[in-house]
């Protein structure tokens, strides 16, 4: 229960500060193997086009597990299909552990109802889940 308190607490925390910088879209991953946030997971940011996808952004998560300002600063929010692309593989990698997922893709719809879109990622090795916050 203490896990899910401090997990709720980080994502509204997180939230609330990728409202106050003005950036349309956050992430967040946390590593459920321990319950610990997971820093320097490479993150791809990008929009469909017709059959393709366009690079918007790339980052790194930091030491809390968030990227919280992972949009363009400069462009502004379209409506669309976006993809966000976490690096697992690499990541497990680097912490010398076995895992089945090489890459987690969340593929998601921006219909411009609300100004910001939070993308928590809970990780294990052989699993993950995913949701929309707030």
């Amino acid at each position: 229960m203490k896990l899910l308190k401090t997990l709720f607490a980080g994502a509204v925390l997180t939230s609330l500060s990728s409202l106050a910088a003005g950036n349309p879209l956050s992430v967040h991953v946390l590593n459920l193997q321990d319950g610990l946030p997971s820093p320097e997971v490479s993150v791809t940011l990008e929009k469909q086009d017709g059959k393709t996808w366009d690079m918007l952004n790339s980052g790194v998560t930091n030491e809390q597990g968030r990227i919280p300002a992972l949009y363009p600063e400069d462009k502004a929010l379209e409506k669309g299909t976006y993809r966000v692309t976490f690096k697992t593989g690499e990541w497990f990698k680097k912490h010398a552990t076995a895992s089945f997922f090489p890459e987690v893709p969340v593929i998601f719809e921006v219909d411009g109802t609300v100004p910001h879109y939070h993308i928590p990622l809970l990780l294990s090795p052989y699993g993950f889940s995913t949701y929309r916050g707030n």
